[in-house]
């Protein structure tokens, strides 16, 4: 199926201005998910309580986006709600957890580096079960990428050890997760809709998130420090629901290529916060690395994506 583009010399300035200052204000919002997730974890909270808190409190906003945006239209049928049910999982219930997970053991900066790696693992899968063609650049780019977080990852291990391992293999198969869905999704989109999905999704993820606690965690777990939850309100609506409908909102103003390069700031705003609220150290190695991811990652985006197949 041809996907239309539109030209950006075709887009009013103001409407650019606009959509770039969406995709900037969510990028930087996501990225302080993982800056109030380790404040979180200094009140003494694990990650099936932390997480849980922040689904409880994110469930009603995306059901009420599930619900806005399937008013006037069809109710899904079973194969979409299996659909659903699958992405749910792995896009947003498994890699929220495993992301929560990771990021007890390693730096909010590596955390960012690493999930950054999202696009290179949306192709591989492609490669793997499409067998689609990787360009070159983008091989490069991938090439250019990982080194990077390879880079953050040896200096970290050298003060964390096995801690730093075990972080960075949770938190990458948290990016291996979401990639799944990313990978998976397209069709449903295309049926649904893309805000009805995600709210669709995301509904289902909560659920799940706040089941898992009521499996694994007695009552009493839920008595946690009242930061933790003001934590997770904060993480629930400015870090989790807001920056989803203000990516939403840009890409529909300027498309998905501009506003992924707008997103490029993700991973130097979580550095920043790092440094400014965590306290993390902002070393040559860190900064040497940030930059091999960003400049692969924009090496990658530049070079154009593969046809499908």
């Amino acid at each position: 199926m041809a996907v239309a583009t539109v030209s950006i010399g075709q887009i009013a300035p103001k409407k650019i201005a606009f959509g770039l200052s969406l995709a900037v204000l969510g990028a930087i919002a996501f990225s302080g998910k993982a800056i109030i997730v380790k404040l979180a974890y200094r009140y003494g909270v694990d990650a099936v309580t932390l997480i849980m808190y922040r689904m409880l409190f994110a469930l009603p906003i995306f059901a009420l986006m599930a619900w806005w945006a399937s008013r006037g239209k069809p109710a899904p049928t079973r194969q979409d709600w299996r659909g659903i049910l699958g992405l749910g999982v792995t896009g947003y219930y498994l890699a929220s957890f495993l992301d929560f997970a990771g990021l007890a053991y390693i730096s909010a900066s590596l955390e960012r580096l690493i999930l950054y790696l999202n696009p290179t693992l949306v192709l591989l899968l492609g490669l793997v079960l499409y067998q689609r063609h990787i360009q070159r650049a983008q091989g490069w780019g991938m090439l250019i990428s990982y080194c990077g977080v390879l880079l953050v990852f040896g200096h970290e291990i050298q003060f964390l050890g096995r801690d730093a391992a075990l972080g960075a293999l949770l938190v990458f198969l948290s990016a291996v997760s979401y990639a799944l869905y990313m990978t998976f999704s397209g069709e449903l989109v295309q049926r649904l809709g893309s805000l009805r999905l995600v709210g669709l999704a995301t509904t289902v993820a909560c659920l799940l998130c706040i089941g898992q606690f009521v499996l694994l965690r007695p009552w009493s777990a839920a008595l946690v420090a009242p930061e933790v939850i003001w934590l997770s309100i904060l993480n629930a609506t400015l870090c989790t629901a807001a920056p989803v409908l203000m990516v939403m909102m840009a890409i529909e103003r300027i498309g998905p290529s501009l506003a992924a390069q707008a997103g490029m700031v993700g991973p130097m705003s979580t550095i920043l916060m790092g440094v400014v609220i965590l306290g993390e150290p902002f070393t040559a190695w860190v900064a040497a690395g940030t930059v091999l991811v960003v400049a692969g990652i924009f090496v990658f985006s530049r070079s154009g994506r593969p046809a499908s197949t």
